[in-house]
């Protein structure tokens, strides 16, 4: 399906083999796909240039450096926004999101402009324990600070935002460019008033055997999320007069 207000926008970094199929499977399903290559060292910038020169459908946007995922999916809402579009569905290169999902989650962007379609995952047996256990602690946190918004995973990060809510909150603050992005964004677009929709969508983890490549540091990112959740609890401690006359005024 082709269209002038939706977009999806793959980041990438170092993604492993399973590039070029994650790219040709979103391809299949939306018109145009974006990917941003957030200054990998493996050679698949020069494979995605290749798979776009034959491909009028698909555009690639490089940085020289890497900077994290947050980081590269803002280059990428700011070209987005400066081409018109309105809405970006936001999904890894890894093979682990499920690209067969990507006209029904626009679908219900497109019923629901105002709203972030969020993707509820569905993990298989491959999903490892301790990133389930790690997983439901977030959502925790997530649900506290947003009182109970209807979040259903704060990490998963298959979604559609509207571009001109998120691009207002990440320009207003020197976070969410790394690992914290995802589970920031829905907090902080949440805080403004973006309703959260959630639609179930399979999650695969592929094996190194199966070509499956992960960036998450244990240590690293979970500190980097327990630093990010206490600066989200002093403003959600700042904002829940207004959290909450907003919940009962529903």
């Amino acid at each position: 399906m082709t269209s002038a207000t939706h977009l999806v926008l793959i980041p990438s970094y170092n993604p492993g083999v399973r590039l070029s199929a994650t790219v040709r499977a979103a391809r299949a399903h939306w018109d145009p796909v974006w990917v941003v290559v957030d200054g990998s060292t493996d050679g698949s910038a020069a494979l995605l240039a290749e798979l776009a020169r034959g491909d009028p459908g698909l555009r690639v946007l490089v940085r020289e450096r890497n900077g994290g995922k947050g980081a590269a999916l803002l280059d990428g809402l700011r070209a987005a926004r400066s081409a018109g579009y309105t809405h970006v569905l936001a999904m890894d290169s890894d093979g682990q999101h499920p690209a067969e999902c990507i006209e029904e989650f626009m679908s219900a962007s497109r019923a629901a402009p105002g709203a972030m379609i969020l993707g509820a995952p569905v993990f298989d047996s491959s999903a490892p324990r301790i990133r389930l256990r790690g997983r439901r602690i977030a959502n925790w946190w997530t649900n506290l600070e947003t009182l109970w918004a209807g979040i259903a995973d704060t990490l998963f990060g298959f979604r559609v935002y509207p571009i001109g809510p998120l691009l207002e909150v990440m320009q207003r603050t020197r976070w969410m460019r790394r690992f914290d992005f995802d589970a920031e964004a829905v907090v902080r677009l949440s805080w403004r008033g973006v309703a959260a929709h959630n639609l179930p969508a399979p999650c695969r983890y592929f094996s190194r055997a199966e070509g499956g490549v992960s960036h998450f540091h244990y240590w690293r990112d979970n500190l980097l999320l327990t630093w990010m959740y206490t600066r989200l609890f002093c403003g959600f401690l700042v904002r829940l007069p207004l959290l909450a006359a907003r919940r009962i005024a529903r």
